[in-house]
């Protein structure tokens, strides 16, 4: 494990660097570049929408806090298809331009992709921590240019140094459902390795990406995990740590849940009408909380426009929020947050042993419409992952 821990060494290494920072200027590669390989979408759609290209736009650095990062290993996740299908649009567009200053109101072409694994190639004026040559990995915030690419750019907050123990194949299919299942539970859920010992927790939707590195996590904290799986997942599930695994295809699954102890914490990935019952599984009046990472935020915004969306937004997790806590437990949402700090301490876990990448399948860089369309199929073990630089 490192020490003071991989967190630490990014102050120390902060607050040294920036008395250098600013004789260090832009490190240019050895070669201009103007144009890279990339997938694209030029209009949402199916899968027919992908479109393969060199000559996209080489990323620029724009402000003095970010890097440019070539692009070894990358995955998708269900956020890229709903993106695809053009989900989310309105907020993220407001996100991309929030003055209105371009004057054309497109993001096309736009490039999907949220986890990196690779090699820092330039840095900006202020980054003191990472330099070229450094192998990181981020996930990259869906507002921004994705790395389904050659190059990406990323704030340096964003990144962090890659797990020593891991190939970039395998780095890469951790960030984005990493982050995102630290943000449901520690960030959200106030979980942490000093809290966690002994309380009793429901994962529905164990299988996935974001819910392998949630059961491996809580149970690195030493928690009692119930798993919710199909059957052919379940040996997986156990190797990753689990206690308890339960087939919601082998019965009724909230009545199999009802014969089990009350659970201290529930993460929610599946949504639906899981919603209206699960929150009877937890303890009552005893801080038991509900964390559900299927919302509404970005369909509001999508059908009634920002203002509308917003308003309608806070309706709802008001009413919800005080309806249950009148029942006495929390209800909560969560949503993905990048963050290199966060990705620092996911990190020290995984070169402890304690949590491992989960893989379904490795697609090559030219291969990237078959794994959408393998990711669209359902039924994931784990993650898709895509080998970005096996293309030369």
């Amino acid at each position: 494990m490192l020490s003071p821990g991989a967190a630490g060494w990014r102050a120390l290494r902060w607050a040294g660097g920036q008395a250098r920072a600013w004789v260090r200027g832009l490190r240019a590669s050895p070669r201009a570049w103007s144009a890279m390989p990339s997938w694209v979408i030029d209009r949402y759609g199916s899968n027919e929408v992908l479109r393969f290209t060199r000559d996209m736009m080489f990323p620029i650095i724009h402000f003095p806090n970010e890097v440019i990062i070539r692009v070894h290993a990358a995955s998708l996740n269900p956020i890229d298809l709903s993106m695809r299908r053009g989900y989310g649009a309105t907020a993220l567009n407001m996100k991309r331009d929030p003055l209105k200053l371009k004057t054309e109101e497109t993001e096309f072409p736009l490039t999907l992709g949220r986890d990196v694994s690779g090699v820092v190639m330039e840095c900006g004026l202020s980054v003191s921590y990472f330099k070229p040559g450094d192998e990181v990995w981020a996930a990259i915030p869906p507002w921004k240019q994705g790395t389904l690419s050659e190059f990406v750019v990323a704030s340096g907050n964003e990144v962090s140094f890659k797990p020593k123990c891991l190939s970039h194949i395998e780095a890469a299919a951790l960030p984005y459902v990493g982050l995102t299942a630290w943000s449901a539970l520690n960030q959200v859920g106030g979980l942490n390795k000093s809290n966690c010992s002994g309380k009793r927790i429901l994962i529905l939707g164990a299988s996935g990406g974001v819910g392998t590195f949630a059961v491996q996590l809580v149970k690195a904290w030493g928690a009692h995990v119930t798993a919710v799986c199909s059957h052919d997942a379940s040996t997986l599930v156990k190797k990753l740590g689990a206690d308890d695994v339960i087939d919601y295809k082998s019965g009724n699954l909230e009545e199999q849940l009802k014969t089990l102890p009350l659970f201290d914490f529930i993460l929610d990935n599946v949504g639906g009408s899981t919603e209206k019952w699960a929150l009877d599984l937890l303890k009552k009046w005893s801080g038991a909380t509900y964390v559900t990472l299927v919302t509404p935020f970005l369909i509001n915004m999508d059908k009634l426009g920002v203002a509308d969306g917003m308003l309608q937004t806070g309706v709802t997790i008001g009413s919800k929020t005080l309806k249950h806590l009148l029942k006495g437990v929390h209800y909560r949402w969560a949503f993905f947050t990048p963050s290199g700090p966060s990705l620092d301490e996911i990190a020290e876990l995984v070169n402890s042993g304690k949590i491992q990448p989960v893989i379904d399948e490795v697609f090559s860089f030219s291969e990237v419409p078959k794994a959408f369309l393998k990711l669209e199929g359902g039924h994931a073990r784990g993650k898709t992952v895509i080998n970005v630089i096996s293309r030369q």
